[in-house]
């Protein structure tokens, strides 16, 4: 307001103090400790919810963006120097050469860490990456750079450097939601494997993170992953908008790459990502007639993608 008053008085000034407070605002940047603190809960959300661990996210929004004081982190809301391919919102023009270059414009500085998310969760050449754990802050940092998310030879170094700097990596330590509380066996709820003995049986969780944003579904866990069974009408996206979630988000924690219409009643739907395994045992399932892999991974709780793994087959 300042600013702007002063130029309406002195007109002859005008661009000469726009400069100036133009220069002002770029000046602005955070120090790394206040970055981290402003910043480190979104970071934690959003690992909880893409498997991008925290670390990982806080070293390179502070990297990209100077620590909340780049042009684009100041006139975008854009923390990760991502451009606009396959954009549909919002854009920002950046002089960087002979060109200018095209970047996603965000009304968020959150909005900007959701999408990062997004961007490493759906693009093909960054999925190796959540095979590893959410703690290998060094295997995601120098996998980042082997799928070419810069063109910097020493940026995996530098995200090293930084996540040890300034202990990043103690927000890895939350990468899964609070433990949910185990009652009785629920007697008409599918139950998992008999064969597995007993160890997916699905539980009632009413402690679950997701509890308190449920509206009309109770929340069940099976091999310490919580989710839902569909009530009649439900879609993909309805319960993705009942759970805060983007619906790619909930199709790639079912391993659906799409799915259209209503589901049918009971459908078990998971609202976090699947384990690699079953927690603390060696199952062996034996196939019965009419098993599918798919169906297999949801009644366990585990990845198709780790069961395709384990049992040496394709897609």
């Amino acid at each position: 307001m300042i600013c702007k008053s002063f130029v309406y008085r002195y007109p002859l000034y005008a661009v000469l103090i726009l400069a100036f407070c133009h220069v002002q605002a770029f000046g602005q940047k955070l120090t790394p400790e206040e970055y981290i603190g402003r910043y480190g809960g979104e970071a934690v959300r959003q690992m909880r919810a893409s498997g991008v661990p925290a670390s990982i996210t806080l070293a390179q929004g502070g990297l990209e963006s100077g620590w909340g004081g780049s042009e684009l982190a100041v006139n975008a809301r854009n923390h990760f120097g991502i451009k606009c391919h396959g954009w549909d919102g919002g854009t920002y023009r950046k002089n960087t050469g002979a060109d200018k270059d095209c970047y996603r414009k965000y009304k968020s500085a959150e909005e900007s860490f959701r999408d990062h998310s997004d961007f490493l969760k759906y693009r093909e050449r960054y999925a190796f990456l959540f095979d590893l754990e959410p703690t290998d802050y060094k295997g995601w940092a120098h996998g980042l750079q082997k799928a070419g998310y810069s063109t910097n030879p020493r940026y995996a170094t530098l995200l090293i450097s930084i996540i040890e700097k300034y202990e990043l990596y103690r927000f890895d330590s939350n990468s899964e939601p609070r433990q949910v509380k185990r009652t009785e066996p629920l007697q008409n709820v599918p139950a998992g494997p008999a064969e597995a003995g007993d160890v997916c049986q699905s539980a009632a969780a009413g402690s679950s993170v997701f509890y308190k944003y449920s509206q009309g579904h109770s929340i069940y866990e099976t091999n310490g992953v919580a989710y839902i069974l569909s009530s009649a009408g439900d879609t993909y996206e309805s319960v993705a908008r009942e759970y805060g979630l983007f619906t790619k988000e909930l199709l790639s924690f079912n391993d659906m790459k799409r799915h259209e219409g209503v589901l049918p009643t009971g459908t078990r739907i998971y609202l976090q990502r699947k384990k690699r395994e079953v927690s603390g045992h060696d199952v062996v399932h034996v196939a019965r007639s009419g098993d599918t892999y798919y169906e297999l991974s949801q009644r366990y709780g585990v990845r198709l993608s780790c069961i395709y793994r384990y049992n040496g087959v394709k897609e």
